[in-house]
């Protein structure tokens, strides 16, 4: 995003947090389709206790256990449209204007829903326009809490990119 931070200028300390996880597996088993909504995070924190501020927001659905195949990820129908889960632009809003969110991450290629992609990746542009960053293709949300683990991004501080690989 053109208002939005480079990889270099994350400081350190943003780059380690508290690591919140919102299972939603079983419900993308039924339909890939699936958006994470801002009262499916209301029903976690009954569960789970209230969002802290500076945690990175990790959305799980499993879909990383597609992974190698290219095919099953991307979840092509006949016209070629992906189907993947993703984020709700208001479930992000609510992330980081209510809870005070530092970051969020997934599983799949983009924040948001393959199938509410047709005026581009608004989830994706909110995140990143705000000074927030985010991580694409998690894996093993299954092994960590939905609370209590904290959540280490390591990226090489690769001069104006405006993204990296990294190990989290």
């Amino acid at each position: 995003a053109k208002s939005g931070e480079w990889v270099t200028d994350i400081p350190l300390k943003d780059l380690i947090a508290p690591l919140v996880v919102i299972d939603k597996s079983d419900v993308v088993k039924k339909n890939p389709d699936y958006s994470l909504t801002v009262a499916d995070i209301k029903e976690w924190e009954k569960k789970n206790g209230k969002i802290p501020e500076n945690s990175f927001v990790a959305l799980r659905t499993d879909w990383s256990k597609r992974w190698p195949s290219q095919e099953k990820f991307e979840n092509l129908d006949d016209k070629k449209q992906a189907h993947y889960p993703g984020w709700d632009l208001d479930a992000l809003k609510f992330i980081y204007e209510q809870r005070g969110a530092s970051a969020n991450g997934h599983e799949t290629f983009d924040t948001d829903t393959a199938v509410k992609q047709e005026h581009g990746l608004i989830g994706e542009y909110y995140v990143l326009s705000h000074n927030h960053y985010q991580v694409e293709l998690l894996a093993n949300l299954d092994l960590v809490p939905a609370t209590g683990s904290y959540i280490f991004i390591s990226v090489p501080k690769a001069e104006k990119a405006p993204g990296f690989p990294v190990r989290a």
